[in-house]
């Protein structure tokens, strides 16, 4: 470029020293439009229908892509409501399928043009691989919403224990479980501490059967103990009848007699049955005569003669 600019300026005759250096800047300046405009024409002349072909074609290809994977988002989403699949769930899932499909209709439209996809695509998936390195976490978290949502090991209102605490579930989440204690208290809990753990569900099945240890003495009348503690149980409308409630002797203790009293209430009835059943029988053991032992020690000292 410089030696042009000289050639220019040597050869322009009759004018100043500044009138030559004008000229050749003009000249060289045009020279890199004119050979750009050149290598368009000639594109154009030799391959510009079958690009425009091309750009058609990928344009058609990214429409109907589009719309195909609108479609199919619009199948999946009837069928999950078919299924009575659960809505949050149902939502991410269309939305996946939606953008994976809509990903692979524009590297098809970009190698109808002639795009180098196979780059792209390794651009693509190296970029998925450190965003899902940076947010392993959360992708955990993503992975044990789903399989809660999907497998259903409870439900929102149960009285579940998982992730180390107890709670009513509020809410399920893709990420996270909301839980309200019984304090009201509310206690968010990532799905993988729950997946990863023991998930105690209480109010999964419609009944549950209270365990209650009941000492008396070795002086009462057992007989009239397993009585009382048998009319007692009767009494309570909300003790089932079947399956029948158990009140047997289970130990002879160090102390007292054990007896186990196992009654069978609805799941919702367990807390007040049990602490009503508790409250009575210490009512009834004081106005019976009957003890309620409690662990004590005999000591005896013997004097020893001079």
């Amino acid at each position: 470029m410089l030696s042009q600019l000289l050639l220019l300026a040597q050869n322009a005759a009759g004018g100043t020293d500044a009138d030559r250096v004008v000229a050749g800047v003009e000249a060289a300046a045009t020279e890199p439009a004119t050979d750009t405009l050149t290598h368009i024409y000639e594109f154009l002349s030799t391959q510009g229908i079958s690009f425009g072909l091309n750009l058609l074609a990928a344009m058609a290809i990214f429409v109907l892509g589009r719309w195909a994977a609108m479609g199919l988002q619009g199948v999946l989403r009837r069928a999950f409501d078919r299924a009575k699949m659960d809505a949050m769930l149902a939502s991410f899932l269309c939305n996946i399928a939606y953008i994976l499909l809509l990903t692979i209709v524009i590297l098809a439209a970009l190698d109808r043009i002639g795009v180098n996809t196979t780059s792209f695509a390794a651009v693509l998936a190296a970029a998925g691989l450190a965003v899902g390195l940076a947010l392993q976490g959360s992708l955990s978290n993503l992975a044990s919403g789903v399989m809660i949502i999907f497998f259903k090991p409870f439900s929102i209102g149960n009285f579940i224990e998982a992730g180390s605490v107890k709670g009513v579930v509020k809410e399920i989440q893709i990420f996270h479980t909301v839980l309200d204690t019984f304090d009201n208290i509310r206690i968010v809990i990532p799905n993988s501490q729950i997946t990863g753990g023991t998930i105690i569900n209480y109010s999964a099945n419609p009944t549950r059967r209270i365990d209650l240890v009941i000492g008396c003495g070795y002086d009462d009348n057992l007989l009239e103990v397993k009585n009382f503690l048998r009319e007692l149980v009767d009494s309570d409308a909300r003790i089932l009848k079947d399956p029948a409630p158990t009140i047997a002797v289970d130990q002879l203790a160090d102390s007292s007699v054990n007896l186990v009293v196992r009654p069978w209430v609805n799941s919702a009835d367990y807390g007040p049955t049990r602490w009503d059943l508790i409250e009575k029988i210490k009512l009834g053991f004081d106005e019976r005569g009957f003890s309620i032992p409690y662990p004590q020690t005999d000591v005896h000292i013997h004097q020893a003669s001079a």
